[in-house]
């Protein structure tokens, strides 16, 4: 059938229901652990996701995981894949640029006005969010979170897990672990190692996960 369903229901999922939107897509509704009292979208609640009723619905629509935790989405997905469902679309806004030559995983959100140059290779159930650009051969691990206007030059390696906050700056060849968080705001300059928090300018480790 026709149509996507969202797992999650909240902020970061009212993103992703606009980029559906945007696609002329229907959404049929969403599942969460329980009903929300606030349904700006007015959306049928189609229960919780691993239910009997969720997985029945969720074989017959396209999904997508609108969860904006790295950790919890990651679980979500492989818990749903474990049930042997298809993977999760990838939800792409119309204003985005990606190039021809990139690729994009499944389960990834590439929201308005994103760039993806030449070369770059972003895994699956990555959050590539609004205005953020990720230059010629990056590489982007699987569950990433890059948020609103991080810029990422080239040759950029992005761990699994990692998120990227607002506005940062990855210099050109850097190399960033797994399970990093780059605070908002951040110029990372030099490799980062596995499970780091960094932040200010230039990026200085402030905790090790």
């Amino acid at each position: 059938m026709s149509g996507f369903i969202v797992i999650g229901y909240s902020g970061h999922a009212f993103v992703v229901l606009d980029i559906i939107e945007a696609n002329g897509h229907t959404v049929v509704g969403y599942c969460e652990n329980e009903e929300k009292l606030w349904n700006p979208y007015n959306l049928p609640f189609l229960g919780n996701e691993m239910s009997k009723e969720g997985l029945a619905v969720l074989r017959q629509y396209e999904y997508f995981i609108a969860i904006g935790s790295n950790p919890i989405r990651k679980k979500v997905y492989d818990k749903l894949l474990g049930e042997n469902l298809q993977e999760p679309a990838k939800i792409i806004h119309p204003s985005a640029t990606i190039s021809p030559k990139a690729v994009v995983g499944a389960g990834t959100m590439v929201a308005a006005q994103v760039a993806i140059n030449a070369l770059a290779h972003v895994g699956k159930g990555v959050i590539c969010n609004t205005n953020c650009i990720i230059e010629h051969e990056c590489e982007i691990g699987n569950f990433v979170h890059i948020a609103p206007g991080a810029v990422l030059a080239g040759n950029v390696k992005i761990g699994a897990g990692t998120f990227v906050g607002a506005n940062a700056v990855v210099k050109q060849g850097v190399s960033i672990g797994e399970g990093v968080t780059i605070g908002a705001g951040t110029v990372v300059l030099k490799d980062v190692a596995d499970g780091i928090v960094l932040v200010g300018n230039p990026g200085k480790q402030v905790l090790s996960k």
